[in-house]
């Protein structure tokens, strides 16, 4: 049970296993995309069409329908990445070995939907994958397996979030071996651990130049590709940043939020810092260097972004 794109190296991954086979894949309605809002076919479907795999797409999870055509595919275990709904005791309970599923996280840490963005913005040196027993409530089912990677200095989301599909792919075959073996262990959260890491909405994306210049650049890498950093120009147009990297003021005292530099995009933060808006993307146009932006758009020394 899962979405694109988390859940595509999984699926493909356990197609691949030589040890456990794939008796279904149970993905959301395709949905319209582009301007022409016509309906397409998901990745992850797709993959499934190809290996010959019932695919079922419920609209709810509740739909009986549904649940009896789930029960009768006789399943060992559901394997959930990325599914997007919240699952009901007789899906949860429906196979010997329960629902697993695969959370971009160090569980207790980051339990919810946005945990591999929380882990960037916050600064956290190292993430992972965990493979936890769901139940009920958020995330907070026992974990089987957990592996750890450090997150690189200059990493975005979609760079970590990647990274991490495949990691979870590889934790979730380990964890089928041992419960196929019966030498899987349970481990129950330490519940003084546990950090929430909510939905992302598209207005989380917007960067406050009141924080530190360090903080700045973490925004940006965290909502790199969405919800998308973004800030507004003197004359209201949004911009969204793609790099952002700190840099030495050069006016200590400047308001955040000032353009310091018409040569390069640098602009005044939080606790006399300064950051430099690498490369941005300004509303209807590509991705573009800063200094590019700024030639064309002709802003003022002193002027306020955000």
């Amino acid at each position: 049970m899962g979405s694109p794109p988390f859940a595509t190296p999984i699926l493909e991954r356990l197609l691949q296993s030589q040890d456990h086979q794939v008796l279904g894949l149970v993905t959301p309605p395709d949905r319209p995309r582009g301007r022409g809002r016509e309906v397409v076919r998901s990745e992850l479907a797709l993959l499934a069409d190809q290996s010959g795999l019932p695919v079922l797409q419920p609209k709810s999870t509740k739909d009986q329908d549904f649940v009896d055509a789930l029960a009768a595919l006789g399943a060992d275990a559901l394997a959930i990445a990325s599914y997007g709904e919240i699952l009901r005791t007789n899906i949860l309970e429906m196979c010997p070995h329960g629902a697993l599923n695969v959370h971009g996280s160090l569980l207790p840490r980051w339990r919810g939907a946005s945990p591999i963005q929380r882990a960037i913005a916050a600064g956290d040196a190292e993430t992972g994958v965990s493979i936890q027993r769901m139940v009920l409530a958020l995330d907070a089912g026992d974990v089987i397996l957990e592996k750890r990677t450090a997150i690189g200095p200059d990493e975005t989301a979609a760079d970590l979030f990647d990274r991490l599909s495949i990691l979870g792919a590889d934790a979730l075959i380990e964890t089928l071996d041992q419960l196929d073996a019966g030498t899987a262990t349970f481990t129950p959260q330490d519940p003084d651990g546990v950090t929430l890491a909510p939905k992302l909405k598209k207005e989380d994306g917007r960067i406050d130049f009141t924080r530190p210049a360090d903080e700045v650049a973490r925004h940006v890498r965290a909502m790199t590709t969405w919800p998308g950093a973004r800030t507004s120009l003197p004359d209201g147009r949004d911009l969204v940043v793609l790099q952002a990297v700190p840099v030495t003021s050069t006016k200590p005292g400047a308001s955040p939020g000032e353009l310091l530099d018409t040569a390069e995009l640098v602009v005044a933060t939080g606790e006399g810092t300064a950051v430099h808006l690498v490369t941005v993307k300004p509303a209807g146009k590509g991705a573009m260097d800063g200094a590019a932006f700024l030639r064309g758009a002709k802003l003022e020394l002193g002027c306020h972004l955000g």
